[in-house]
């Protein structure tokens, strides 16, 4: 029997980088998925990957991919040499850094092998497959990229301590909102640069201390006006999260250039979304006009756009 499954993309409003330190964040699905189809193979695992991806991207992330099945398997106990599987990967999720495209991935791959295998997993417990899964990127993940990736929609999102269980809440938003999300074109290693920052934070405990208290401050405030529909004062919320993003060293030319050009044409906010140094950036948006308009001048400027909706 052959399984299928799928996994959404994702985006943060508010907090990436900050949930690794157990501050709360504001993310959302997007509604491009990636697709894993699950069926007996002939010998071992093998993967076909047919995802659209930036250039680059697949060979990159080659590693990260291979630990990611390797640390699912062995969480759904899965014996590949008694049980051998070919896994095909497609869907209309452009891979690229900020996507969430690893925890996309991991979800799907752990919905098509629940079908498959008939292990009766509800969402709770695929979404603790795909955060297994998650390690194989990120190291030590928040947990925020597969839990939008299993269950869609907005969410606020909190790490729990060790020990502890996540905070999840699901947000209801008054009507979609209209967004265009921008490749820098460069793909990152997650795991090394949340390394980085955690270097970063243990050298100057003081100033990140400050940062995260800022923080706070801005994601309360953002909650409020995402759930009022307040979407002016949301961009504002996201250009200040993106000065503390700046100040954490997370910003690169690319992204700078793709904000400059975005708010010249009436982007309400700006902020990179995930890794960060390359990956997207998300452009808050008024409406469709607006959209369009901030799409035309970044793809003018040789950037790969694309106009979608959060809700």
């Amino acid at each position: 029997m052959s399984g299928k499954g799928i996994g959404f993309g994702k985006t943060i409003l508010f907090g990436e980088h900050f949930v690794v330190y157990n501050l709360p964040s504001i993310a959302s699905a997007i509604f491009t998925y990636t697709i894993a189809e699950v069926e007996e193979g002939t010998q071992g695992l093998e993967l076909i990957d047919n995802r659209p991806a930036i250039e680059g991207y697949k060979t990159k992330k080659q590693g990260e991919i291979k630990r990611s099945l390797d640390l699912i398997m062995k969480y759904l106990n899965i014996d590949l040499e008694k049980t051998p599987l070919k896994i095909t990967l497609s869907g209309q999720l452009k891979c690229a850094s900020g996507i969430g495209a690893s925890a996309a991935l991991a979800s799907s791959i752990a919905r098509g092998l629940n079908e498959h295998f008939s292990l009766g997993l509800n969402d709770k417990e695929i979404n603790e497959v795909a955060y297994e899964g998650e390690k194989g990127s990120a190291g030590n993940p928040s947990g925020i990229d597969n839990t939008c990736s299993t269950y869609g929609g907005f969410l606020t999102f909190e790490k729990g301590e060790i020990g502890e269980k996540n905070k999840i809440e699901r947000i209801k938003v008054k009507e979609p909102i209209p967004i265009v999300l921008v490749s820098t074109g460069i793909t990152q290693e997650t795991k090394e640069i949340v390394a980085d920052i955690k270097k970063l934070k243990n050298e100057n405990p003081e100033k990140y201390e400050k940062m995260f208290t800022e923080y706070k401050e801005i994601f309360k405030q953002g909650l409020e006006s995402l759930k009022n529909g307040d979407i002016k004062k949301l961009g504002e919320l996201m250009n200040k999260n993106m000065d503390l993003l700046r100040e954490m060293t997370l910003s690169c030319k690319e992204i700078e250039k793709i904000i400059s050009i975005a708010k010249e044409n009436e982007a309400l906010g700006v902020k990179l979304t995930g890794t960060g140094r390359g990956g997207l950036v998300i452009c808050l948006v008024p409406n469709e006009e607006i959209q369009f308009k901030v799409s035309k001048a970044i793809e003018q400027a040789g950037f790969e756009a694309t106009k979608t909706m959060l809700k």
